[in-house]
C-alpha cells in the first residue's frame, strides 16, 4: 500500500513510518505539510494519491488549547475536514487518531465505542469535531496516555524529574490505560491493512493512576518507587487550565468483540522503553 502519515515527526508519527516500511510511506512532517492550510493538504495528498492516509497530526497540547480555541480548531478539526477532503479526491481511506478527552470522564465504568461522547475541555472538543468531518467508511482510532521513545512524554519527564528531585507528586485521581506509541502504530496499522471501518479503542491493558503509572516508571527503572507521592487534581498549584477526564480507561470493545487480540500490558513495552532511554 502506499500510506500517507500526517504529523511523521511527531511521538506516534515517527513510529507509524517505521512500522510501515513494508509499505511505500510518504512521510509529512509539520514542515512538509500543515494540515491546517487546505491548499497544502490537497497538492500533498492529491500529488501522492496514497491509498490510505493516517492522519495523526494534531495539537495536543490540551491547556494551550485551552487558552487558543481557534488554533485548536484550524488544527483539530478544520485539518481533518481537509485531510477528509483530499482523501476523497484520490480515494483513500483515512485513519484519524482521537483521544480519551472525548468523554467527560464521570462514567463509573470504562468508555466502550458506542458510549456517548461529551468533552469538558477546548482540546476534547476539537478533536471529537475532527472525528466528525469523517463519514462511517473511514477509521477513528481513540487511544490515550501515550508514551514511548520519541518526541516529548511523561516517561521521559519522570525519568527526568528522579534525577532532579528526591521526591515527586502525581495526581492519584485521574485513571487510564497508558499506552506505548510503538503498540499503537502496529494495531493502527494492522487495522489500516484490514480496511477496517468505524470507531476503535486501542490502548495497552493496565488501568492505572498517574500516580500508580509514575511509580511503574520508578520500578522499570531500578529506583525507589516511594519517592513518588500521591495529590489530588484539586491540589494541584497551580492549577490546570484545561479539565482532565477522572476516568480516562478505554475499553477496547471494538477489537476484542471482533477477535483482534489486544494490545498487552503497558508495563511490557514500558519496561523495554525504559531501558532504551537509559542505555
Amino acid at each position: 500500500m502506499r500510506v500517507l502519515v500526517t504529523g511523521a515527526g511527531g511521538q506516534l508519527g515517527t513510529e507509524l513510518v517505521r512500522t510501515l516500511s513494508g509499505h511505500e510511506v510518504v512521510a509529512c512532517d509539520r514542515s512538509r505539510l500543515d494540515v491546517a492550510d487546505r491548499d497544502s493538504v490537497l497538492a500533498a495528498i492529491t500529488s501522492s494519491a496514497p491509498d490510505a492516509v493516517v492522519h495523526a497530526a494534531a495539537w495536543t497540547d490540551v491547556d494551550g488549547c485551552e487558552g487558543d480555541p481557534d488554533r485548536a480548531f484550524r488544527v483539530n478539526a478544520l485539518g481533518t475536514r481537509h485531510v477528509a477532503e483530499a482523501a476523497r479526491i484520490v480515494g483513500a481511506r483515512v485513519c484519524y487518531v482521537s483521544t480519551d478527552y472525548v468523554f467527560d470522564g464521570d462514567a463509573p465504568a470504562p468508555y466502550q465505542e458506542w458510549s456517548p461522547t461529551s468533552p469538558r475541555s477546548v482540546y476534547g472538543h476539537s478533536k471529537l469535531a475532527g472525528e466528525h468531518e469523517l463519514d462511517p467508511s473511514h477509521t477513528i482510532v481513540r487511544t490515550s496516555w501515550v508514551f514511548g521513545e520519541h518526541g516529548h512524554n511523561i516517561v521521559k519527564t519522570i525519568l527526568r524529574l528522579a534525577t532532579e528531585h528526591e521526591t515527586m507528586r502525581f495526581v492519584d485521581d485521574q485513571r487510564g490505560h497508558p499506552t506505548a506509541a510503538a503498540d499503537l502504530a502496529s494495531m493502527i496499522v494492522r487495522l489500516v491493512v484490514g480496511r477496517r471501518p468505524g470507531v476503535f479503542h486501542v490502548t495497552n491493558q493496565g488501568a492505572v493512576s498517574w500516580f500508580e503509572f509514575a511509580r511503574s516508571v520508578m520500578e522499570a527503572a531500578g529506583l525507589d518507587p516511594q519517592r513518588v507521592q500521591p495529590i489530588g487534581t484539586a491540589d494541584l498549584d497551580p492549577p490546570r487550565p484545561a479539565p482532565r477526564p477522572a476516568n480516562s480507561v478505554l475499553d477496547n470493545a471494538a477489537l476484542r468483540l471482533s477477535g483482534v487480540d489486544l494490545l498487552p500490558d503497558y508495563r511490557e513495552p514500558l519496561a523495554r522503553l525504559v531501558k532504551t532511554l537509559r542505555s
